[in-house]
This record gives structure tokens, sequence and C-alpha cells, in this order.
């Protein structure tokens, strides 16, 4: 075993040598600090190709006495956590003694948190990535309790897409015609192309669709043992066709024709596991009405949607609605739904454990201004918030609704504000 991780660690030595050109992402700042002023395991997650590769490769030049390691390699079959002797010998060969250990998807090496936690208490800095939410396991966190910090990566925001495009701006350019046209061409063009760096590089549409086919089938499919192929790609396709509205697992159920909710509900774990979608709950007190009611379903990138779901009309609110549910997410885990008379698209808890209200539809409308404002302000009442926000793919005013005023702003605007989105 020894010669053959020999020979993939001196070619993914030299692949490292050759890359250049990487885009910074806005997760690198708190990476970078993770890294230099922690001792803990710094584990990266996050669906496939979404860059956490070029992260590594990115929080790698800011030090020296680094080893870095791909597990992701067909030559490493047979590859077990006893072999992890074998690997560091073979890395320090390669790249010489090393305190910063770089582990790529390590998710593919079973009990591999027994030889993490070991070289930790060796004193060396440990940086592992995986495309596996359950990578961070019970088994993990008993191991390494208190001792890991995860930060997730998305595919590119929208700021970060500007830069992948070579697109400044200044805070002037919000109020300079010709600029506001330019930013807002890019986010319409975002909204479509979506986040993933290798799709936007290559322009590729079979890449998207080969991506998901990918993660369905070796992420879910084979890791889990699913037997009902055609069902479960049923629910997915369910799923990606209707972003952003309402499910149930009993719903999900009968539209697919399982004979029980608690294989969707199995399922949809699976899925949520490969962080190809997210569940957001409805609000309430208590935690059993939140697990049984409906629940909304996002995709980790619009992409998806556009290339592989199927739907008849154009569903431009709802890919609005899902690009601000994944901003937020970045910010924060808590993220929920309001459902009282009326609904409200996003109450969010900050870190502090403050409440926030938003509100997003494509356009404000005659027809739909009184349902959007009164779920806001039914939200803010119950949340006793005195501001809220109503987000647009396109208008920027205000607009007086029950003695407060409530901002109503573009969702480019907004995620160019807030350096989280």
């Amino acid at each position: 075993m020894k010669a053959k991780i020999l020979q993939v660690a001196w070619q993914q030595k030299e692949r490292l040598l050759v890359n250049g050109g990487l885009i910074a992402r806005d997760l690198l700042p708190e990476a970078k600090a993770a890294l230099t002023n922690d001792n803990r395991v710094l584990a990266l997650s996050g669906m496939r190709r979404t860059g956490k590769s070029t992260l590594l490769q990115q929080l790698m030049s800011e030090v020296d006495n680094v080893a870095y390691f791909n597990f992701e390699d067909e030559k490493l079959l047979g590859f077990s956590v006893e072999h992890f002797g074998e690997l560091e010998e073979s890395l320090i060969e390669v790249y010489g003694p090393a305190h910063y250990w770089f582990f790529d998807e390590i998710q593919n090496v079973g009990n591999f948190e027994v030889a993490v936690r070991r070289m930790q208490d060796s004193g060396k800095k440990m940086v592992i990535t995986g495309s596996d939410s359950s990578m961070l396991s019970m088994e993990f966190g008993s191991k390494l309790t208190g001792r890991y910090k995860q930060l997730e990566l998305f595919p590119f925001s929208f700021s970060e897409y500007l830069r992948f495009q070579n697109v400044s701006f200044e805070e002037k350019d919000f109020y300079l015609p010709e600029a506001k046209v330019m930013l807002k061409t890019w986010f319409t063009r975002w909204l479509e192309q979506g986040g993933l760096p290798e799709y936007l590089k290559y322009n590729d549409e079979q890449y998207v669709k080969t991506l998901f086919d990918n993660i369905l089938y070796r992420d879910i499919i084979v890791r889990f043992g699913i037997r009902r192929h055609r069902e479960f790609r049923e629910l997915v396709q369910l799923l990606v066709g209707n972003l952003s509205l309402p499910v149930t697992f009993t719903s999900l159920q009968k539209s697919i024709g399982l004979s029980n909710a608690d294989t969707v509900k199995e399922y949809m774990g699976y899925l949520s596991n490969a962080y190809m979608f997210y569940e957001m709950y409805q609000y309430h007190d208590s935690l059993k009405m939140q697990l049984r009611s409906p629940r909304k379903v996002y995709l980790n990138d619009v992409a998806f949607h556009n290339l592989v779901g199927f739907s008849a009309t154009p569903n431009q609110g709802r890919k609005l609605e899902n690009a601000v549910f994944l901003a937020l997410r970045r910010g924060t885990s808590e993220v929920y739904s309001f459902c009282g008379k009326g609904e409200c698209d996003f109450i969010v808890f900050d870190k502090s454990r403050r409440v926030s209200a938003l509100q997003v539809c494509y356009q404000l409308t005659p027809e739909n201004q009184t349902r959007e404002l009164n779920g806001l302000s039914e939200a803010m009442l119950a949340f006793n918030l005195k501001d809220g926000m109503i987000l647009t793919m396109d208008q920027e005013f205000e607009i007086q609704h029950n003695g407060k005023n409530i901002p109503v702003l573009p969702v480019w605007k907004w995620m160019l504000t807030n350096t989280k989105n």
C-alpha cells in the first residue's frame, strides 16, 4: 500500500504546484483564523465540487510546513484507517516534516476519526474536508468532543460570482444608472447559472447533469444501499422541480407511490447529508409541532433546478427565494418560515439570537402587496420586531404599513451589502 500512497502523493503535489488564479472565497478569512489561531481540528464540509479543495490550497499558501493528501483516488481502493502510519511516512518523504496536515475528502476512509484524533494529540494541526454532513457523525463528535471547528462551504455567492467574472464594484455603483444596470444584469445571469465553479468555467451543461447523477448514485444510492431507485429518483425530481414549496413526508409519499412516509423521511435525510438539499422548518415554540408541520426544501445550487428539473412554467420567484435562503444559511444555521393567518418567508436568528423577518417575492404588485405585508407584519408582531424587510428582483422604495416603514430592496443590492451573502 505504501508504494501506491507515495505515487498518489507525488502526483497530487505536482497538480498543486500548477494550480493558480484561485478566487478568494468569502469563507477564507474565517478559515484562516481557524487555521492559525485555533488548535482544534478544522473541518470544511459541503457538497461535491463547490471548491473545498481550492479553499484548502488557499489555506496551505498561508503557512509553511504543510502536507496534503486527497483520498478521492481510485488507486486507494483498499486504503483503511490501519494505513495511516504508512500515509504519514509517505507524506513526510514527499513534503518533509509538517505541522499542518490537510486531508481532502476524508469521509472515504472508515473510522478516520481515530487517526485524526491520534495525529492531533501528537501536536499536528489537522484540516479535513468532506462531502457528507454525517462526516461529523456521533462517532466523530465522541472522539473529538470540543476539539473541532466546522465551516460549511457553498457554491459561489453573488459576490464571489462577480469576483470570478472579474467584475468589481463600489458602493457608489448602487446609485449610478449604468453601474446598476450592469450589476442587475450579472445578478440575472447568476440566478440562471448558479455558482458551481467548474460549470461557470467551462459552461458545460452536461457537467451539471453528471455531477447531479454522481451525487445521487455514489454518495447516496450506493452508500446507503437504496433498492427502490425509481421511487428515489422520482422524489428527487419532485423536490428539484418544486423548490421552496411547503411539503410533508406524507404528501411526498403519496406523490411517488411509496408505502409509508418513513421511507421518504429516510431518503430526504440522505439528500441532506450529501448537501444537495436543505430543509427549512416552520417556527414553533414546540419542537413536536415544528417537526410535524410542512417544511420547505431548497437546492444547494439553482443550476440543478434550471438544468435538471422539469417545470412547465417559469419559477423566477421561487429561484429568488432559494437564493435568499442560501444567503441566509451562509450566515446562520437558524432560518425558519412563519405561518399564522398569513405567511412570512424567513425568520432568522443570528449568532446573538437577534431575530429578523424577511419576505421575498419577485415583484411587489397591487395584487400581492396586501398578502405580503400582512404576512410580514404578523411575523413582526409575533416576535416583537420593530423592523422587517421585503426583497424583490428589482424594486427599491419604502412602504408604510401599520404605522411602520417597511423597506423594499432588490435582492442583488441586499446581497452585496451583507458580506456573508
